[in-house]
């Protein structure tokens, strides 16, 4: 009879809960890595279920991001998963928490496009940044004038107002650099990055003085790769890679063209390219020696 009742229970709890349609870029980082906590301790989406008492749909719900969590089921689970740090269950309660709030961006969603948003949502709450720039300076460390003249070469007939809109949502993602505990960026750029003329020699001249000053700072490390390097034949285009403080999440690979964005989470595709970054670090110039050709290439931009 008992029994009877469960199941009872469990059809309705199907039929009432509503779907997410619409997941945030954190509802889905907390379902995907719950999956991958679940994943790792072993355990079946049933295993999850009979520990919460309630229908295996539910967690499939979960993880799928098509519902949230409350506190006590994320709890539970984490105990069930052999969690037992408090600073990563605590930032995974936060993601709970704050699932369904968007971020700053969101004032800008008319303008961004929804893969756009999507990525810089992401940024937001990374830790740290590994990218590989072949044409031009990273997003995050572009001048006001650079960004402009980035978008007006790529959206050929955008006008004042999405140039304005454009440039400064770039300026407002600086803002990670900034937070008392700031993003960690490793930035691997090809020598002719600097060398392309973007906006001008003034324009130019501005943007490699702004990267060399940036490249300073200690969470900072930009370092060039010459234009002889044999690593070139492995490069197809810019790459990031976020990595986030949660120590069960695996990192995203970021693979931005003209005509289309790549969002890579598969953990051995992950590794690839994480492999590329570490090959393209170990065949760029010493920090000291980037700084200063950055510095060199600024000052014969007259």
């Amino acid at each position: 009879m008992a029994r009877g009742r469960l199941a009872d229970h469990r059809s309705e709890e199907v039929a009432t809960v509503p779907v997410n349609r619409n997941p945030t870029v954190r509802q889905r980082r907390l379902a995907r890595t719950l999956k991958e906590l679940r994943v790792k301790a072993n355990l079946t989406i049933a295993h999850s279920a009979r520990h919460l008492a309630c229908a295996e749909s539910k967690i499939s719900r979960i993880e799928a991001a098509q519902s949230g969590i409350r506190l006590v089921d994320l709890r539970l689970l984490l105990d069930l998963y052999g969690v037992p740090d408090p600073e990563a269950r605590d930032r995974l309660e936060i993601l709970s928490r704050e699932g369904r709030l968007r971020g700053w961006w969101d004032r800008y969603s008319e303008t961004l496009s929804p893969l756009y948003a999507d990525y810089i949502a992401l940024e937001s709450d990374a830790s740290d940044m590994y990218s590989i720039q072949t044409l031009l300076v990273p997003g995050i460390l572009q001048t006001e004038e650079y960004t402009r003249a980035v978008v007006r070469a790529q959206i050929e007939d955008a006008t004042p107002d999405q140039i304005d809109t454009l440039t400064k949502v770039r300026q407002e993602r600086r803002s990670v650099l900034a937070r008392d505990v700031p993003m960690r960026v490793w930035a691997v750029l090809s020598e002719s990055a600097l060398r392309h003329q973007v906006g001008g020699s003034s324009v130019m001249r501005e943007q490699l003085r702004s990267l060399a000053s940036s490249a300073e700072s200690p969470n900072i490390n930009v370092q060039i790769l010459p234009e002889a390097s044999e690593i070139h034949a492995a490069l197809f285009g810019p790459v990031t890679i976020l990595s986030f403080p949660e120590v069960a999440e695996t990192d995203v690979v970021y693979v931005d063209s003209l005509l289309s964005t790549l969002y890579i989470e598969e953990p051995d595709e992950v590794f690839k390219y994480a492999n590329l970054f570490r090959r393209a670090l170990a065949e760029s110039l010493p920090r000291n020696e980037s700084i200063a050709l950055i510095e060199r290439i600024a000052s014969e931009k007259v």
